[in-house]
């Protein structure tokens, strides 16, 4: 089981800077940061932009890997998108993991005034985002035309650090984007279901894990192959809240099968309030053992 933790983009540098340090010293696995123009609750918020910040992270750490969790088609195009990644990976010599999914229908949706989608069509696009960036970070030239998406001559050179290119993790929970995270992910990540109880929770995600499990199988993907996310912060209640808590979250999703779970950097007030004190505890106590 490896451990990684989301730290969000809403600080400037100098309040950062410090937390992916830690992030790395601490000894988790992988650290993320959300991408969006704005998120929930904290919409009117401080907050930046996941690429440079990653940049950023990457020029300051050596060993932990780096990514989104996760980038969505609301705001990028796969041509110009692919080049940023380029250069992230590049920059932080092959320790770029990126997660994408569907996108949502909050404000990242709406802030370029386009027309609202449909939950098809969002998965009508994603399939594009996901099959066109694909191709753009692992061939020569690209041509595509496509509903959302069309590129024309789009180059890869240099490419990825990583060969053939950098790992996706796909955030599914429905059956069609299941299907395109058993095809091109090398992880999958999910958040569950939305539930009121954490018990609820847990078997929405128990149901998903079985269920990502047969459309591997359908699709003839080896799950030693795949690695399996839990996104613990998505349940009612925050993994961090104690060490004892945490440890019980970490057996948990080992038992249904995940490879990997993401907590959150602790923050004063909600969402994901808690005391960094409980961060040091856990990466001295928990993080050692797995």
């Amino acid at each position: 089981m490896r451990v990684g933790i989301v730290i969000l983009p809403e600080h400037r540098w100098w309040a950062a800077e410090p937390l992916w340090r830690m992030a790395e010293e601490y000894g988790f696995a992988h650290a993320w940061t959300y991408d969006h123009l704005g998120w929930r609750s904290l919409v009117d918020k401080p907050w930046f932009d996941a690429v440079p910040t990653l940049t950023a992270a990457a020029t300051l750490t050596s060993t932990i890997r780096l990514g989104t969790l996760v980038a969505s088609p609301n705001f990028r195009h796969p041509a110009h998108f692919a080049r940023e990644l380029t250069a992230l990976d590049d920059i932080a010599d092959g320790r770029i993991t990126l997660g994408i999914g569907a996108g949502g229908i909050g404000f990242d949706a709406h802030v370029l005034g386009r027309a609202e989608l449909t939950a098809g069509q969002r998965v009508d696009r994603f399939t594009e985002f996901v099959e066109l960036l694909d191709q753009i970070l692992t061939q020569d030239c690209t041509d595509y035309s496509g509903e959302y998406y069309t590129a024309v001559q789009a180059h890869r050179a240099p490419g990825c650090a990583q060969l053939p290119r950098m790992p996706f993790v796909i955030a599914a929970n429905g059956p069609r984007s299941m299907r395109l995270a058993a095809e091109y992910g090398q992880g999958w990540v999910t958040t569950g279901r939305p539930a009121d109880d954490v018990e609820t929770w847990w078997r929405s995600v128990a149901e998903l894990s079985l269920r990502f499990a047969e459309v591997l199988a359908e699709q003839g993907r080896d799950p030693a192959n795949v690695d399996k996310y839990l996104q613990v912060d998505a349940a009612p209640a925050y993994s961090m809240s104690s060490v004892d808590y945490f440890r019980d979250v970490v057996g948990r999703a080992a038992e249904l099968g995940f490879t990997d779970v993401i907590t959150h950097w602790p923050r004063t007030e909600e969402p994901y309030a808690g005391k960094e004190t409980t961060v040091e505890e856990i990466a001295s106590e928990v993080l050692p053992e797995l």
